[in-house]
């Protein structure tokens, strides 16, 4: 397959790149900056180097000017170069330093000051459907996610199996962050049940025969890992009481469906539905981070059980999402969304769902989710 155009745009200045494994923050760097150094530590050789005697980047950067930018892949793996990355611009080298990370937790355990605001921090996030255009399929999005490492499989759910046994074992084990590999793969087993609802931690930890403590922990790594995020409740201007917990996703559908275990007694239409929620909410949140407009995902949940899955709130933003995995909308569906709107007029309600006709119901707009997905292009919003 061809390489995809992406959203994401390298800043002109030194900066941080962070993203999970296989989202391509690699390869598309590459292809955007041809006049590049790159050390990637993943390589054990040039980790050994660099652990042994950082400051060799000094004698690279220093005989290499002509270079406009010198890439320096998963950081993580050795936050002490930061310091000597931080000396070089301090120096006023010509340089620009792209640092790439699929973990934050070595450099938070580390201390690390991420260049004292040297570098932007920025995000790259699985494929959008925009980005793929014609080759998106929502099933196959739903199933496989979008995670370009394995939408370009040959094999996707294949390929989906293993990237997750692999994330286990280099970014759990290796990295030691658990001494019990076992029982996180049980943990994982039992989060993917959590995707999209609030979290219940005892609940998990009697599940997984361990203590609140550990489950937290573990939750705690899934986030440093980039794999799995929460969103906290929107409370601005709050008329009605709300509930005060944040709710819980795996930070792509197909990793969710991957790890989702699956029996007689388990509704596809409730995994879907799970998976579709996600889906949404992992657009969402690239479109905010591309659109650089300081965009921020909420959800919206009363004590009496009014909810709203999507709230998207910035300084030129305010919109009010429902998703719903039917292929038909029904007046009950509009009901939460009504409700927010009478306490927030200004926001502008949404609901997406698995139909093929764009409605107007009530003064909502209604959209298929696939059609609504292939029209959300950074700074620019379906209508």
């Amino acid at each position: 397959m061809h390489l995809i155009d992406r959203f994401f745009q390298i800043p002109a200045s030194s900066c941080f790149i962070f993203g999970p494994r296989g989202t391509g923050k690699s390869t598309w760097i590459k292809k955007k900056l041809s006049n590049n150094l790159t050390i990637d530590l993943l390589d054990e050789v040039i980790f050994l180097r660099y652990s042994t005697h950082p400051e060799n980047i000094k004698q690279l950067v220093h005989a290499n000017p002509s270079i406009s930018h010198v890439i320096i892949d998963e950081i993580q793996k050795l936050p002490k170069l930061l310091d000597v990355v931080h000396q070089l611009i301090e120096e006023g080298v010509p340089q620009k330093f792209i640092l790439t990370g699929s973990s934050a937790r070595k450099l938070k355990r580390a201390g690390v000051n991420l260049l004292a605001g040297r570098a932007l921090l920025t995000h790259m996030h699985p494929f959008m459907a925009a980005e793929l255009g014609s080759q998106f399929n929502l099933n196959q999005a739903l199933q496989n996610g979008m995670v370009p490492l394995i939408v370009e499989s040959a094999d996707p759910k294949r390929t989906l199996e293993t990237y997750i046994a692999l994330y286990l074992k280099e970014e759990v084990h290796a990295e030691g962050l658990v001494r019990n590999l076992s029982g996180f793969s049980r943990f994982l087993e039992h989060i993917s049940f959590s995707h999209g609802s609030v979290l219940n931690l005892n609940h998990i930890a009697r599940e997984c025969q361990t203590s609140r403590k550990t489950i937290e922990n573990y939750v705690s790594i899934l986030e440093d890992l980039l794999l799995a995020y929460q969103i906290p409740i929107f409370n601005k201007r709050a008329k009605r009481e709300l509930i005060a917990h944040t709710k819980f996703y795996l930070f792509d559908s197909g990793v969710y469906h991957a790890l989702r275990p699956k029996g007689p007694l388990d509704s596809p239409e409730e995994i879907n539905g799970m998976a579709l929620e996600g889906l949404v909410l992992q657009h969402l949140r690239a479109w905010c981070d591309y659109s650089e407009q300081q965009s921020t995902c909420y959800f919206w949940r009363t004590r009496s059980g009014a909810e709203v899955d999507f709230i998207i709130y910035g300084e030129h933003h305010f919109y009010a999402l429902e998703v719903k995995n039917a292929t038909r909308v029904h007046a009950t569906d509009l009901r939460s969304l009504k409700a927010f709107a009478v306490d927030y007029p200004e926001c502008k309600p949404y609901l997406l769902y698995r139909g093929k006709d764009k409605l107007l119901i009530d003064q909502i707009p209604c959209y298929p989710v696939d059609e609504f997905l292939l029209k959300l292009y950074p700074k620019k919003w379906p209508d």
